[in-house]
C-alpha cells in the first residue's frame, strides 16, 4: 500500500472524517449518557465536563480507565449507554457552524469524503441525515454496536475495504483526537488536527499530526485547494 505524501491539506483528494469534536459537538448527548450508565453502577456523576474524556475513544476503553471496570462491566455499561443515547443522546448534539457547508464544498469539488467514526454505524447515519450532511459522503463507516470494531485503525480498514481502496497517496484525515491521528498512521495517512473539538494542541502534535485548524474558518483556508 503506498503511504501518502501531501505537502499540503488542500492537495487531499480523499478526506476520512472524524464525527464527534470535528463535525458535530456531541458533548451534551455523550455525557448524559455516560451518566445514565453510571446511576446503574450507582455511581453519580453530576459534572458533565468531568466526563468529556468519553468523547472520542472506544467506550470499554474509557468505562475501564476511568472507573476500574472490567471488560464485562465495561460492556454492560455500553449496553446502558447505548440505551440512552439510541432513545435521546443521538440527538443531543450540535453542529459546528460552517462544517455543512464545507463538506458540501469539499463534495462538489470532486474530493471523496468518508466518515470514520467510532461511534456505531447506525448513530451516525441518523445524525448526519439529521444534519444534512449524509448526501456529502462517499460512504460512511463507524463502530459496530457491539464495539469490537472502534479503535479508528479498524474503522478506517473497514471503510478501504468497502471502498476498494489500496491507495492512500492522496488521502488526509482529520479530527479531534490524537485516536484520530493515531489510526490514520496505520495506514500511511496524514492528519490534521481540529482545535475546536476536545483535544488539545499538545495531544495532537505528540500524535504526529502534521496540520491544526484552530477553528472551522482556518480548516476551509488549510483545505482550499493548492494553485497548479
Amino acid at each position: 500500500m503506498n503511504t501518502a505524501t501531501l505537502h499540503s491539506p488542500g492537495d487531499a483528494t480523499c478526506l476520512f472524517l472524524d464525527l464527534d469534536g470535528t463535525l458535530t459537538d456531541p458533548s451534551e448527548g455523550i455525557t448524559r449518557g455516560v451518566m445514565y450508565a453510571l446511576k446503574r453502577f450507582d455511581i453519580h456523576e453530576d459534572d458533565p465536563k468531568k466526563l468529556y474524556p468519553f468523547i472520542g475513544p472506544p467506550l470499554y476503553d474509557s468505562f475501564m480507565r476511568f472507573y476500574g471496570f472490567d471488560r464485562r462491566s465495561a460492556d454492560k455499561a455500553i449496553a446502558y449507554f447505548q440505551e440512552y443515547y439510541a432513545d435521546k443522546g443521538m440527538y443531543e448534539n450540535i453542529p459546528y457552524p460552517g462544517v455543512s457547508r464545507l463538506l458540501h464544498l469539499w463534495r462538489n469539488e470532486g474530493r471523496r469524503l468518508v466518515l470514520a467514526t467510532s461511534k456505531p454505524e447506525v448513530f451516525a447515519v441518523r445524525i448526519l441525515e439529521r444534519f444534512g450532511m449524509a448526501d456529502a459522503f462517499t460512504f460512511i463507516a463507524g463502530g459496530d454496536v457491539a464495539e469490537t470494531r472502534v479503535e479508528k485503525k479498524l474503522v478506517i480498514a473497514y471503510a478501504m475495504k468497502k471502498l476498494g481502496m489500496t491507495n492512500v497517496e492522496h488521502c488526509l484525515m482529520i479530527g479531534d483526537r490524537k485516536f484520530d491521528v493515531l489510526g490514520a498512521a496505520a495506514h500511511g495517512i496524514p492528519a490534521l488536527g481540529v482545535l475546536y473539538g476536545f483535544g488539545t494542541a499538545e495531544e495532537l502534535t505528540e500524535a504526529g499530526a502534521r496540520w491544526l485548524a484552530k477553528d472551522v474558518d482556518e480548516l476551509g483556508r488549510l483545505l482550499a485547494k493548492t494553485a497548479r
